[in-house]
C-alpha cells in the first residue's frame, strides 16, 4: 500500500470510534488511518459476501465553481467533463504537460457550475496546486474543501438494503457513477453509488461534526446482516482482485494512462477550448506508441503456489527479467496469491506459459491471466 510518511499524522472525525473498536492504526499519507480492527480476510470477505463500513476520510475532496469550471476541468483533465450530466460522475487523470500521470481522480458534476473532485490522499494537494495553476484566464474558482467532508462508505452486496433503511433517496435510480443529495440517518449527505472494491456500494460525504452520529447509524442498520468495520489493509485487497489501479503502484508520473492500459480515459473529441487539454500533445503521441507495439502491458498474475509476490519483485520468463510487479498480496476470494504486474507484451496474453516471479531467488511459476481477477454477479 502507499503511504506518505509524517511526523505528526492529521485525525479524522472518526478516531476516537476506530480506537473504541481496537482498531490498529497506521500512517497513511500523512494520516492515523485504520489498517485492520481484527481479521483483514475476515473484513475482506464480510464485503465480498455482506457488507463492510469504511472510513475514507483521507481523501481530498476540491470544489470548482463558475460560469467556466466546464472548460476549466475539460482544460485541465484528460476526460470530456463537460459531458457529464448533472448529478453524474466519471474516472478521470490530471496528467503533466509530458503526459505523465498525477493523479487518478472522480469528478462529481454537483450543478451546471459546480464539480467536485476526489483526489487520492497522497496527491491532494499536487492537484490542489495544478488545478489553481491551471485555472488561471478561466472565469471559475478552485477551492480546497478536504477539512468540509468526512467520507464514510458502505460495500458489499447488502450495502443497499442497510441505505435503504435509513434513507428515503431513491437508490433504486441511483446508477452506478452517479450521486445525489439527500439525509441518511438524519445527516445532510451527498449519496454517491462509487466504490472501490469491486462490489455495489454507496460512499456518504458528511459534514466531519456528523461523521460519529452517521458511523453508529449504519453500524446498527447493518448489524442484522453481519455488516463490519474494515480497514486499508481489506480495501487494498478488494481493489487488486477488482483490478483497480493504485496511485503510486500501477501509476505514476513515468507513466501515461495509455501505458497503463487506461487510454480509454483519455477523450481527444472534446469540443471546449478548441480540443486541447494539458498534455495532449504527449497523449497524441502515446496513444500512437500503444497501438503500435506497447513495450509492457499490465496483466494478472495468479500463484501456482503459496508464496506471495510484493510490489517491485522482478517478473522473469527464459531466465530473463521481463517485467515488475506492481501490487500482491493474498487474494481471499480466489484462495492463492494474486499480483498485477507489467509484463513485455510478448508475455501479455492470458494463459502464456514459462511466466514467474523472482522471490528472494526463487523463480515461483505464475499464470497470466487477463483483469481483473474478480468481477461480482450482476
Amino acid at each position: 500500500m502507499n503511504s506518505a510518511p509524517s511526523s505528526t499524522p492529521r485525525l479524522t472525525a472518526l478516531d476516537a470510534v476506530h480506537r473504541a473498536l481496537g482498531a490498529t492504526m497506521t500512517d497513511f499519507a500523512g494520516w492515523d488511518m485504520p489498517l485492520r480492527y481484527g481479521s483483514e480476510r475476515d473484513e475482506h470477505l464480510a464485503v465480498r459476501t455482506r457488507a463492510g463500513l469504511f472510513d475514507l476520510s483521507h481523501m481530498g475532496e476540491i470544489t470548482v465553481t463558475g460560469p467556466k469550471a466546464a472548460d476549466l476541468l475539460d482544460h485541465a483533465l484528460v476526460g470530456n467533463i463537460g459531458a457529464v450530466a448533472v448529478g453524474r460522475a466519471r474516472y478521470t487523470m490530471i496528467c503533466q504537460e509530458d503526459g505523465g500521470i498525477l493523479d487518478d481522480l472522480i469528478v462529481y458534476r454537483l450543478g451546471e457550475d459546480e464539480y467536485m473532485i476526489v483526489a487520492n490522499a497522497s496527491n491532494a494537494q499536487t492537484v490542489l496546486d495544478a488545478l489553481t495553476t491551471r485555472a488561471s484566464g478561466f472565469d471559475a474558482e478552485v477551492r480546497d474543501d478536504r477539512d468540509a467532508y468526512a467520507l464514510l462508505a458502505v460495500q458489499g452486496p447488502e450495502s443497499p438494503g442497510i441505505l435503504r433503511s435509513l434513507t428515503d433517496a431513491d437508490l433504486d435510480g441511483l446508477k452506478y457513477y452517479a450521486g445525489l443529495p439527500g439525509t441518511v440517518a438524519g445527516v445532510p449527505a451527498l449519496i454517491a453509488r462509487t466504490g472501490y472494491t469491486g462490489e455495489d456500494g454507496f460512499e456518504l460525504f458528511v459534514d466531519p461534526a456528523h461523521a460519529e452520529a452517521l458511523w453508529q447509524a449504519l453500524t446498527e442498520a447493518g448489524a442484522a446482516v453481519g455488516l463490519v468495520p474494515c480497514g486499508l489493509s481489506c480495501r487494498d485487497t478488494l481493489r487488486l482482485e477488482a483490478g483497480m489501479p493504485l496511485y503510486g503502484n500501477e501509476l505514476s508520473t513515468a507513466l501515461t494512462p495509455f501505458d497503463a492500459g487506461l487510454g480509454r480515459v483519455v477523450k481527444f473529441d472534446k469540443t471546449s477550448n478548441g480540443g486541447d487539454f494539458v498534455g495532449r500533445k504527449a497523449l497524441e503521441a502515446a496513444a500512437e506508441r500503444a497501438a503500435a507495439a506497447p513495450p509492457r502491458k499490465l496483466v494478472g498474475l495468479v500463484a501456482e503456489g503459496r508464496r506471495v509476490p510484493r510490489a517491485g519483485y522482478a517478473v522473469v520468463a527464459g531466465g530473463q527479467v521481463v517485467g515488475e510487479v506492481t501490487s500482491g498480496a493474498p487474494s481471499p476470494t480466489l484462495g492463492k496469491p494474486i499480483a498485477i504486474a507489467y509484463v513485455d507484451a510478448s508475455l501479455a496474453e492470458p494463459g502464456t506459459a514459462g511466466v514467474g516471479v523472482d522471490i528472494r531467488g526463487s523463480h515461483e511459476p505464475y499464470e497470466v491471466v487477463a483483469l481483473p481477477f474478480y468481477k461480482r454477479q450482476k
